[in-house]
């Protein structure tokens, strides 16, 4: 019996029976938020009394400061992870100052927009999951540069405070070489870390820099900020990377990599088990053959490839020769390939469950 048919039957019994409405309350302990007046807000919380994860990153009221200051009023939640919306300009500062004197749990914050890091780095010391990627439209954008400084001031703060950090992702944030410095070299425990070139405040320099305060990385993900004219990714960074003997998913995107980059990758052994190459410039079928054999030895499980122009039927039958502990391939607008492929991979790839095609 699937998860969805157990709450059902749950949701029968708890309407005849107040001892049985107790016991499923009890069972539930993630609850997502939508309606921005929802009836019979307080009785919920009332009923679901073993909350530990609260997600309102669909949220559509505007009211947000305040249904965070009336979930305060439960201070026995114990609360671990927070999803917020897209609050835009509208930081509920009060609304989490309120949330974190009272639930003192949280360990996993998620929220987009023009955040205040002092005040996350103040009210959340214990968060080891931090999730602060933007996404805004496009007149944003001058409004973000505005703020530049300040964010890369408060990237220190966070750095300085949250001493359980293990993973981060800032995609598409204004983080400079100082500010990820800071990051990499205070956050002891840093495992994850997902992060853009944005605006060129990062240089390959910066990044290979803070790359070398910490060797424990195992995963890492690195985006440049143009997309119609791609940088090369230079050895500054692979070779940083490939010291990471510990290194199990990275992914790089709208670079132009080059053959001898995935050669050195290869040579260094890395115990890869995702992979994301989400550019169509520079590297050939050589490359990648040479990198996904030679780290066959570990399994690579999740492997991105879309884009790549020059890839067939013929390569994808001897990739796939090799990968079979994938569960995860996405070949989207690899425009060469045809039934062929997902036919190989389905019969050498017995745990293969998501297949992205050949268009998006």
């Amino acid at each position: 019996m699937d998860e969805n048919n157990n709450r059902r039957n749950l949701s029968s019994l708890s309407t005849v029976s107040k001892r049985f409405l107790s016991i499923t309350g009890r069972l539930r302990f993630s609850l997502t938020l939508v309606n921005p007046t929802p009836p019979f807000l307080l009785s919920l919380f009332k009923r679901f009394t073993h909350l530990n994860f609260l997600d309102l990153s669909r949220y559509l009221g505007n009211n947000l400061d305040d249904l965070l200051c009336q979930i305060s009023d439960f201070p026995s939640f114990k609360i671990i992870s927070l999803k917020l919306p897209n609050v835009g300009n509208r930081f509920p500062a009060n609304g989490l100052r309120a949330f974190s004197q009272n639930i003192t749990t949280l360990t996993s914050f998620t929220c987009s927009g023009f955040v205040n890091l002092f005040l996350i780095a103040e009210c959340f010391p214990l968060l080891d999951d931090l999730d602060l990627r933007l996404k805004y439209p496009l007149n944003y954008i001058s409004m973000i540069e505005t703020r530049t400084r300040s964010y890369n001031n408060g990237v220190e703060a966070l750095s300085l405070s949250l001493h359980k950090l293990r993973k981060v992702n800032l995609s598409s944030f204004p983080i400079n070489n100082q500010s990820l410095f800071h990051l990499f070299s205070n956050c002891k425990l840093l495992q994850e870390v997902n992060i853009d070139g944005y605006k060129q405040l990062l240089t390959d320099a910066g990044i290979a820099s803070a790359l070398r305060e910490r060797p424990t990385l195992m995963s890492f993900s690195l985006s440049s900020y143009s997309i119609s004219r791609p940088p090369f990714m230079t050895s500054h960074i692979i070779d940083s990377l490939v010291s990471f003997k510990g290194l199990t998913c990275l992914g790089l995107y709208y670079f132009n990599i080059s053959d001898e980059l995935l050669y050195t990758i290869a040579r260094g052994g890395l115990p890869l088990i995702k992979l994301v190459l989400k550019n169509r410039w520079g590297y050939s079928y050589d490359g990648l053959f040479c990198l996904l054999s030679k780290c066959r030895r570990q399994g690579f499980r999740h492997l991105y490839i879309g884009l790549s122009k020059f890839l067939n039927d013929q390569h994808v039958i001897q990739l796939s020769s090799f990968l079979g502990d994938l569960m995860s391939i996405n070949l989207s607008n690899c425009d060469k390939l045809t039934e062929s492929s997902l036919f190989a991979l389905a019969r050498n790839c017995p745990l293969l469950d998501i297949l992205y095609g050949t268009a998006d």
